[in-house]
């Protein structure tokens, strides 16, 4: 995929200049600045980052999420009325790495409160694996728009540690940027991160005794999820969704299910199962979802992240053999 297809193109900015920014607001009525309903407005890059704004703002917030449900943030093409709802917001929330078009946006937007996730937790470099097996195949999949421009995985949110992380920074931000409401937003703020830190637990305890510790996915999405939690990640398609392997990748893949016992590929909700249903076919195995939680949708097994995720550890607890 062309990463710079996505970026912003001139005729766009063009546009919202030309328009005028209060014509272009996605919601007129939504927008604290604009004076309609005396909330703190908050524009979400994409979900994980709307969850957070959600729950640690509460009533004192209004949300809008720039990717709408059931689309692949990785493709979002940030429209003129997004660029004008996010130049009437209060604070913007994202996650600089992931969406191109949203950094170039953010970056040239005079929004007064810019929240980068990326700043509040550590980023690691993952690959097509996380535990040594398939490292030569690595740079195949560099340079793929799914990475941040120095190479690093932006996938922290799957890591309930990481996620908590990104949470307490985001309520301080909420707190600077709104003090008239910081005692709620640090009480909701807390609240979460205690939500979090029993997934944790949960996912810790889940996943401490199993028959097998790889399992395969479609793309390496769970790279921190792995890591935290002693699994290896074995990814058809590196750290973007929709490349297509090498057969010598695929190859590779049914030797080790087979070797290490593996008895799942999985794949997600908001890109094709093909290439996950092909490797599965070839090495004797099932399919199952695994979900990234990039976004919420009907097919999603949960209706916000923590439900997501709790569906996500057991359906490894059963591709794992959990004890």
């Amino acid at each position: 995929m062309n990463v710079r297809r996505r970026l912003i193109s001139g005729s766009a900015i063009a546009a919202v200049t030309a328009l005028g920014l209060g014509t272009l607001s996605a919601c007129s009525d939504s927008s604290a600045a604009s004076g309609n309903t005396g909330k703190f407005d908050v524009v979400a890059s994409f979900y994980p980052m709307a969850f957070l704004a959600e729950r640690i703002g509460g009533d004192h917030v209004h949300v809008t999420t720039l990717t709408s449900p059931g689309q692949e943030p990785h493709d979002l093409e940030i429209s003129p009325r997004q660029i004008g709802s996010m130049e009437r917001s209060d604070a913007v929330l994202y996650l600089k790495g992931l969406q191109p078009s949203v950094d170039e946006a953010v970056e040239q937007s005079p929004v007064r409160t810019k929240i980068d996730a990326a700043t509040l937790t550590t980023l690691e470099k993952h690959g097509t694996e996380v535990g040594g097996h398939a490292a030569g195949h690595q740079e195949e999949h560099a340079g793929h728009d799914h990475e941040s421009a120095d190479g690093n995985d932006p996938h922290i949110w799957l890591d309930p540690v990481r996620y908590a992380e990104v949470a307490q920074g985001v309520g301080r931000a909420f707190e600077k940027a709104d003090p008239d409401h910081a005692a709620d937003y640090k009480r909701n703020t807390a609240a979460l991160v205690k939500q979090l830190d029993e997934l944790n637990t949960d996912f810790k305890d889940g996943l401490a005794h199993t028959r097998s510790k790889v399992f395969i996915t479609t793309h390496a999405a769970f790279g921190y999820l792995a890591e935290r939690y002693g699994l290896t990640e074995e990814a058809i398609s590196g750290l973007d969704p929709e490349s297509e392997p090498s057969a010598a990748r695929v190859r590779d893949l049914q030797r080790l299910a087979k070797a290490d016992g593996v008895s799942t590929v999985f794949y997600e909700t908001l890109v094709s199962d093909k290439t996950a249903k092909t490797v599965a076919g070839d090495a004797g195995v099932r399919t199952d979802v695994l979900d990234p939680i990039e976004g919420i949708t009907k097919k999603s097994r949960g209706q916000d992240y923590l439900a997501v995720q709790r569906a996500n550890l057991k359906a490894l607890q059963s591709a794992l053999g959990a004890k």
